[in-house]
């Protein structure tokens, strides 16, 4: 396509082309620190589309396509542009990374071992893992976190944060400007922010560790810590994967290995501050 560029996030590497000058240059800008492809061979395309024959220049509008797709996706405003380039490549990888097992999760490391968080859109598992990266932890990713089937390790991601709503202000108060990328007003799922990684988290990005701990993370509660049976820990998880299924018996060892080796807790928490400290107190018990 007209514009493009190439980049890699963790194992995965991918070449977005778009019709449209905008998205390409916000994305050089936030990834300014990342690498590119080895020999700018990239394992996925994402491409921004006009969504009809005029509606590249009249009322520009965005379809999100690729190496993977979806033929009912809605078509994006121009205005965010940004949003869907990042959604396109978590799209190529939903549907067609096979070397790992996918977890919808964030992840952050210390001391070289891995805390996991999953949990519906909402719970808080990104702003949290966004404010312990700023707290001393390593980010590895906030919406994959990659499950070695051969060691159990987990293989960072570290795409762009995806800042939603009163979580923008939180994390501008943690990061500086030069950090957050622009707002993108009035998105499908409101105001959306992105917060570049901190370098520790790019120039580390293809070190994984083994995890040491699972969390169940749900916003808007009175602080609360809660075992979670083995038996549903294994259900959550497997909703929680995209590949799954695809993966068959290795992913089916991978999970298992996982349940039965790494504890879980699910956590209530009415703040980023009361999160934290369950989070630390867990941490120091049980990994």
């Amino acid at each position: 396509m007209k514009h493009a560029l190439s980049l890699k996030i963790g194992p995965a590497s991918f070449r977005i082309g778009s019709a449209w000058r905008q998205p390409v240059e916000a994305l050089a800008r936030l990834y300014a620190d990342y690498p590119t492809p080895v020999d700018e061979v990239a394992d996925f395309t994402v491409r921004l589309e006009p969504a009809g024959l005029f509606r590249r220049w009249l009322r520009p509008s965005i379809y999100i396509t690729g190496d993977h797709g979806l033929a009912d996706a809605a078509p994006m405003s121009l205005a965010h542009g940004l949003l869907a380039a990042e959604m396109g490549m978590n799209l190529q990888m939903a549907l067609g990374w096979r070397r790992h097992l996918l977890l919808h999760a964030s992840s952050v490391e210390k001391d070289g071992r891995a805390l996991v968080m999953t949990g519906e859109s909402g719970s808080g598992k990104s702003t949290l893992a966004a404010q312990l990266g700023e707290r001393g932890w390593r980010l590895m990713g906030d919406e994959f976190a990659l499950l070695d089937l051969e060691t159990g390790a987990v293989f960072p991601f570290p795409r762009l944060v995806s800042l939603k709503n009163r979580a923008i202000d939180v994390l501008a108060a943690e990061a500086p400007p030069t950090r957050m990328g622009p707002l993108l007003a009035g998105t499908a799922k409101g105001d959306i922010r992105h917060l570049i990684p901190r370098s520790e988290a790019v120039g580390r990005m293809e070190e994984g560790a083994l995890p040491a701990l699972l969390l169940f993370p749900r916003f808007g509660h009175e602080a609360d810590i809660r075992t979670v049976g083995q038996g549903e820990v294994f259900m959550r998880l497997t909703q929680a994967s995209t590949n799954y299924v695809a993966l068959g018996e290795p992913g089916f060892a991978a999970l298992t290995r996982f349940v039965k080796n790494v504890p879980a807790r699910a956590i209530d928490f009415p703040s980023g501050n009361e999160a934290i400290a369950l989070v630390e107190r867990l941490w120091g018990e049980l990994a």
